[in-house]
């Protein structure tokens, strides 16, 4: 009889042998367990591949966010953001999005779209975000079950870009197949250089039809924003559309489907929200409540992202030579208990205690700057799904993507009190 596979213990695993390029290992969503061991025997750890990709891991909060606000000695630019140093081909387009810059040119590329995602500007959304959630839950509510993946957390988003970005809704489809694209091309390293060549053009296009500028106030507002007398060339603003596309809309995909499955593995949790929406209710400046923060914090829909070094440094001791890549574990530091106390333990009325989560990155110069508008989303998406869903339980196992850099459910399926 042949023997069955070694099933991976990370209580006894050797962390020397480890690899976290290993999709096995995200089976199940992040290897919690296995990032509690690095953080406490191995904080800065060397880790092999089979691939060639070897890396350092960082799991700790305080050194992820040390590296994150470091990007002179930790560059976003030099090997690229992504685990795999060759994820993404090398095209000149690659060179227009602010997430492959650093500083200076990076710090006047946000100043030029920070215009654009001001308070007063963001308040004006709310109404479009809040009508575009219910005419999402209007297709489901009477049929007493969906799958909140396909059905409702994966359309919501995108609908809300692609309304900023002034594209007709008949592109919405197109939309959420470019984005599966480009997350199975950066999970599997796949060539996806078609793919942002056509997502290029087609928003290169919707800038020189001028069917941005003046349709949308936070479209107009990048389009026509400007630094020291510069705007955005036609090529950045794609590029910064391309962006806002796959991470304002994958990321918060993933929040609002993660956090109503631990809502409802947390039922008790689940009732406080129903009974309490303000719980959720983010303030005007886009500034999410503790209650969101915990979310947010539980599903850190990021597992990671990349920088180089730009010279021999050291973190924790550990000396790190120059042109070493270093791999930034959000998901861990989001439940580093030296930063959130029972960190294991979902808790929407933890009390805040700062930072407590790491889902728009380590902090610095490349916190997600489309923090607040997610935040916006996440908020009334869930306050609208616990309200007009209620008796929601799941119907059914839930199915995950496999993947190291996106922590995401696939399906999940539910079941509710239809509507009459």
């Amino acid at each position: 009889m042949a023997s069955q596979p070694k099933v991976f213990d990370p209580d006894t695993a050797d962390l020397a042998k480890v690899d976290l390029t290993d999709l096995d290992l995200f089976a199940d969503g992040p290897p919690h367990a296995l990032f509690a061991r690095m953080r406490d025997e191995a904080p800065v750890r060397w880790n092999p591949s089979a691939h060639g990709t070897e890396f350092w891991s960082l799991a700790r909060s305080e050194d992820i966010t040390n590296v994150s606000k470091d990007p002179a000695t930790f560059s976003s630019a030099r090997g690229g953001i992504f685990l795999r140093p060759g994820t993404l081909p090398h095209l000149d387009f690659l060179r227009n999005f602010v997430i492959f810059k650093d500083p200076p040119e990076h710090t006047k590329y946000r100043d030029i779209v920070a215009t654009a995602f001001l308070p007063r500007t963001l308040i004006l959304i709310d109404e479009l975000i809040r009508e575009i959630v219910t005419g999402t839950l209007d297709e489901v509510v009477q049929r007493g079950e969906c799958d909140l993946v396909r059905d409702v957390a994966a359309p919501i988003p995108v609908k809300v870009i692609t309304r900023l970005l002034g594209a007709p809704d008949e592109d919405l489809a197109q939309l959420l197949a470019w984005t599966e694209t480009l997350e199975h091309g950066i999970t599997n390293s796949a060539d996806v250089a078609e793919t942002l060549e056509q997502m290029s053009a087609h928003f290169l296009q919707l800038v020189d039809n001028q069917v941005v500028r003046g349709v949308d106030s936070l479209a107009k507002g990048i389009s026509e924003a400007e630094v020291d007398g510069e705007r955005l060339s036609d090529e950045e603003i794609a590029a910064y559309f391309c962006v806002l596309l796959f991470v304002g809309s994958n990321p918060t995909r993933s929040a609002i489907s993660s956090g109503m499955l631990a809502l409802m593995e947390h039922p008790e949790q689940l009732e406080l929200l129903r009974n309490e929406p303000n719980r959720l209710r983010c303030t005007r400046s886009g500034l999410a409540p503790t209650a969101l923060d915990e979310i947010l914090r539980w599903s850190t829909p990021l597992n990671c992202l990349a920088r180089t070094a730009t010279k021999d440094t050291e973190i924790q001791g550990v000396e790190i030579k120059a042109d070493s890549r270093i791999i930034l574990w959000y998901a861990s530091a989001s439940r580093d208990p030296m930063v959130v106390p029972d960190a294991d333990t979902f808790d929407v009325t933890r009390e805040s205690s700062g930072h407590t989560h790491h889902a728009y990155g380590g902090g610095g110069p490349h916190f997600c700057q489309g923090a607040n508008l997610a935040n916006r989303v996440l908020s009334i998406a869930l306050q609208e799904i616990i309200r007009r869903l209620p008796n929601i339980e799941r119907a059914g196992p839930t199915s995950r993507v496999r993947s190291t850099f996106i922590n995401s459910l696939a399906t999940l399926p539910v079941t509710f009190k239809p509507a009459h």
